[in-house]
C-alpha cells in the first residue's frame, strides 16, 4: 500500500495538473470570445464588440502569467515525466500563442470603428469569408486542446492552407482597390492590417494544434507546413 504522504503527494500533483489544463482552456475561451468580439466590430460595424475585445486583454494576460508560474512551480517541484512533461512544456508555448491570439483579436476591434471603415465603401464579403474560416479553425483547435485530440489538432494544421489562400486573395484585392482610387487608400490600409491579424490567429492556432499533437503522441509533424496562396 502506498504511504499517505505519498498518496497525498500525487492526489496534489493531479490536481495541478487539472489547475493547468483548467488554466489554459479559460485562456482559449476568452481569446475564442475575442476573436468572435473583434470579427462582429468589423463586419457589423458593432461599438460594443469593438470595445469587449480589448476590455479582455488584461484578464487573458493574467491567465497567462497564471499559466507560466504553475508550469515552473510543475517542473521545479514534481519534475514530470514523459507524457505529462510534455503536457506541462506544451501548455506554456500554447499559453503564449493564445495570448497573442488576444493581441491581435484586439488590435482587429481598435481599428473597427475607424471613421474610414464606417463609411467604407468596399464590400466586406472576402474579411468576413476569412473570418469565419479563422473563427472555426480556432474553435477546433480549443476543442483538439480541451479533448486532447490529437486528429481534430491535425485537421486544424492542414486547414490553415485556406487561411493562407483566402489572405492572399483578399490583400491582392485590396490593392487593386487601392490602385483605382486613392480614396481607397485610407480605409483598404486599414482592412489590410486587420487580414493580417487574422491570417497571424490562424498561425497561432496552427501552433497550438501542432503543440496538441505532440503533447498526446510524442510525434511531430512535419516541420513544413501546407501553405496556400503565394505573392508570386
Amino acid at each position: 500500500m502506498m504511504p499517505q504522504e505519498s498518496m497525498h503527494t500525487v492526489q496534489s500533483y493531479e490536481q495541478e495538473l487539472e489547475q493547468l489544463r483548467s488554466l489554459i482552456n479559460k485562456m482559449g475561451g476568452m481569446v475564442e470570445r475575442q476573436v468572435a468580439q473583434a470579427i462582429t466590430a468589423v463586419v457589423e460595424h458593432d461599438e460594443v464588440a469593438a470595445l469587449d475585445a480589448p476590455e479582455m486583454d488584461p484578464h487573458v494576460d493574467e491567465l497567462e502569467r497564471q499559466t507560466e508560474a504553475l508550469v515552473i512551480r510543475l517542473l521545479a517541484l514534481r519534475a514530470p515525466m514523459a507524457g505529462d512533461l510534455r503536457e506541462v512544456v506544451a501548455a506554456l508555448k500554447m499559453s503564449g500563442d493564445l495570448e497573442r491570439i488576444g493581441d491581435c483579436a484586439a488590435s482587429i476591434a481598435r481599428r473597427a470603428m475607424r471613421n474610414e471603415l464606417l463609411s467604407c465603401p468596399i464590400s466586406l464579403t472576402g474579411l468576413h469569408s476569412m473570418g469565419r474560416l479563422v473563427q472555426e479553425n480556432l474553435r477546433r483547435t480549443i476543442d483538439a486542446m480541451d479533448q486532447r485530440d490529437p486528429e481534430l489538432a491535425r485537421i486544424v494544421w492542414q486547414s490553415d492552407t485556406a487561411v493562407d489562400e483566402l489572405y492572399v486573395s483578399l490583400f491582392r484585392e485590396l490593392v487593386t482597390y487601392m490602385m483605382e482610387d486613392p480614396r481607397n487608400i485610407g480605409p483598404c490600409t486599414h482592412l489590410l492590417f486587420i487580414a493580417k491579424n487574422l491570417e497571424r490567429i490562424g498561425d497561432h492556432a496552427t501552433n497550438i494544434s501542432e503543440r496538441v499533437y505532440y503533447s498526446v503522441t510524442g510525434n511531430i509533424l512535419p516541420i513544413i507546413r501546407p501553405r496556400g496562396g503565394t505573392f508570386d
